[in-house]
């Protein structure tokens, strides 16, 4: 099982925790807990709104393809641990393993999206 820090960048949100199986997205994970965060090409890396930070747990996420690197380049304000999160995929676990990934959701204010 894994447990998921949900840090916002905009002020009028609050942090949470969520948890989640593996094998899923941290995108899918998000927005089964009811968390918005737009992902406008559905998630399948072709654009840029999913955009997030890893801060704790990159081990325990599946490795940036080339395609995604391409479009983190392109996101808003890019840092060494960007992410598009349509494409993180949670890791296998040992079945008595329990893993703690910590992200924080860029300002989505400026982003235009829609609700899926």
């Amino acid at each position: 099982m894994y447990t998921i820090h949900v840090q916002f960048e905009q002020q009028d949100l609050q942090s949470t925790i969520i948890h989640c199986e593996e094998d899923h997205t941290i995108l899918e994970a998000v927005l089964l807990n009811d968390i918005h965060l737009n992902h406008n090409c559905g998630g399948v890396c072709a654009c840029t709104t999913c955009h997030i930070y890893i801060e704790e747990g990159e081990d325990f996420i599946d490795e940036m393809s080339e395609r995604e690197e391409d479009y983190v380049d392109r996101a808003t304000n890019p840092r060494l641990n960007s992410r598009l999160a349509c494409q993180c995929l949670l890791l296998p676990l040992n079945k008595q393993t329990n893993a703690t990934v910590s992200i924080t959701i860029p300002d989505q204010s400026d982003i235009i999206g829609h609700e899926h």
